[in-house]
């Protein structure tokens, strides 16, 4: 089976309908999106199509790259760019096999197929029968197409995994972010080609790009001798492999064991003639170290430590939302510890400026969205266990570096804000809940949830605002008074709002009333006096309401 002439992806039409193709008819305008059965089997696939395109069709230039926007390839030309790499993509037989050892594994014993899937339970779960919410039975056999999506999905996401099985390259569980179109009609072809970047684009420090060919080690590491990690300082440096292999790293020692018998997969329900129940595993795989950035991936960088290896930001418990947009999108000064990924940095500072240079000279080229959307999304790991997958979309805004500085600056501000209500709300909800809320137990951060789930929307619209501003007037230094004072006024409302409902969303003993009222006296002072209220109004030009009117009635748009 292999992987590049195969119809083995289900890809989802315009009509609604999902047919399995193959990789080289990916670009049929026809095409909108692919559909795997689970959310990260869905993003992985997202993530191999780009890492193939980005190692056999990489654009010589940007002029190249726009007019591959503007004119997909047709079926001819992906498969002749796809042939130097067929070897490499072979899931089984006596030669290499994709993302799989090149021993056979003989010394390992079986496990089941299971074990290639993030949230599947471990052996210890199973063997202390403590598989409570993560079921065992989940897929007790696989067709190969899910099998090979799971083995990369794994590949690419691998979390701790016991003594000498090793995290993946972006370290274990990252997040992914990646450019879409802000049309969700566009096609997978513009969904794809968007985080397609130059050869040298994809380069790390002490790196050196060669043309790619099929048979090298240094970019998939399965065509050759495993690199194993039980010998100390055993590790793979970015300077020691190809730039491509970023999108083909392995940390994994796996090898399939496809039976010759029908199989009604447990995961996508389609029946076979060739099946996968067990697998074998091996410790001491690829130990990936040093100063790795993979181009999907976010990063965290210490500016007082610039010695230490980036930090892949990863899910955390409380999910993804708008406070997190900065890091993500904006591209900050060589002092910021955020660098957002290299595909959101490199179409916000360079594709989309490439493009409006080209439409002034007249060139025929498709203008790109200038309002594109981010697509974010990964699993929440505790070491090796998942307590969820996140994914979430948010809007990137393009403008000239010196315009996209006070967009920063504005957007970071409206952050603290909304921070810092969420703050105050927790802390006088809990104080009218309870006598001692320092002392109350209980994980009470679902009300930061929903206040920043509730201001969501608004915050967004402030963002689309303020770049109209800055668009407008190149000069502009000061977030205009009417945007800043309707986030203000919205904070305000939904805190009060909340706070109500909160509070008195139960019986409300007479001795409570007291602590309510108190605390709903706090929470409004905190937003009519706090230093940080008070600083936003003065940078926003605006004045604070002095009194407590009737506020909690007014609308406030979602």
């Amino acid at each position: 089976m292999n992987l590049l002439d195969r119809a083995w992806i289900p890809f989802k039409h315009r009509n609604g309908d999902i047919r399995y193709r193959s990789t080289g008819e990916l670009a049929d305008p026809d095409i909108v999106d692919v559909a795997f059965p689970r959310a990260d089997f869905q993003g992985a696939a997202y993530q191999w199509l780009i890492g193939l395109l980005q190692t056999a069709l990489a654009p010589a230039d940007e002029q190249d790259w726009m007019q591959r926007f503007a004119a997909p390839p047709t079926s001819a030309e992906l498969n002749a760019a796809f042939e130097p790499f067929v070897s490499a993509f072979e899931l089984d037989g006596d030669g290499p096999r994709f993302m799989q050892d090149m021993d056979p594994l003989d010394d390992a014993k079986p496990g089941p197929v299971a074990g290639l899937l993030i949230d599947a339970p471990g052996a210890n779960g199973i063997k202390n029968n403590t598989d409570f919410f993560v079921k065992r039975g989940q897929a007790d056999a696989m067709c190969p197409d899910c099998a090979a999506i799971a083995l990369f999905t794994m590949q690419i996401n691998a979390p701790a995994g016991g003594v000498g099985y090793r995290v993946g390259l972006r370290g274990g569980g990252p997040l992914t972010t990646l450019i879409l179109p802000e049309d969700p009609k566009a096609s997978l072809w513009h969904r794809l080609w968007l985080n397609v970047l130059l050869p040298e684009q994809t380069r790390q420090r002490g790196q050196r790009w060669t043309p790619p060919i099929g048979d090298d080690a240094a970019i998939f590491p399965w065509m050759g001798p495993t690199r194993t990690s039980k010998q100390k300082d055993s590790h793979v440096l970015p300077d020691s492999v190809h730039p491509l292999h970023a999108y083909w790293g392995m940390p994994r020692r796996y090898r399939l064991l496809f039976e010759a018998c029908e199989c009604a997969c447990d995961l996508c329900g389609q029946t076979t003639a060739c099946s996968i129940r067990e697998i074998k595993a091996q410790n001491y795989g690829a130990n990936y170290a040093g100063p790795w950035q993979h181009p999907l991936t976010p990063y965290r960088i210490d500016p007082d430590k610039p010695e230490e290896a980036p930090l892949s930001r990863k899910g955390q418990p409380g999910g993804l939302g708008y406070r997190h947009w900065p890091q993500w999108v904006v591209s900050e000064d060589d002092n910021s510890p955020n660098r957002p990924a290299a595909v959101v940095h490199h179409y916000v500072a360079g594709k989309v400026g490439a493009t409006r240079d080209a439409r002034k000279w007249g060139d025929d080229v498709e203008l790109l969205y200038s309002q594109a959307r981010l697509w974010v999304f990964g699993y929440d790991m505790n070491n090796m266990k998942p307590r969820g997958w996140y994914a979430i979309e948010m809007p990137v805004m393009t403008l000239p570096d010196a315009q996209l500085y006070w967009l920063r600056r504005w957007a970071a501000s409206f952050i603290d804000l909304a921070t810092g209500a969420a703050w105050i709300l927790r802390t006088q909800i809990k104080a009218a809940w309870f006598d001692r809320p320092a002392d109350a137990k209980g994980d009470v951060g679902d009300i930061d949830l929903q206040f920043h789930a509730t201001t969501q929307n608004a915050f967004y619209r402030a963002l689309r605002d303020m770049q109209v501003a800055l668009a407008e007037s190149a000069d502009l230094q000061h977030v205009p008074s009417v945007i800043a004072q309707s986030w203000y006024r919205h904070i305000r409302l939904s805190a009060l709002r909340q706070f109500e409902t909160r509070a008195l969303s139960g019986p409300v003993e007479e001795t409570a009333i007291r602590r309510v009222i108190m605390a709903r006296r706090n929470l409004l002072y905190w937003l009519n006096n706090n230093k940080t209220v008070k600083t936003f109004a003065n940078e926003g030009g605006f004045e604070l309401w002095a009194s407590d009117p009737q506020t909690t009635n007014e609308k406030v748009s979602a």
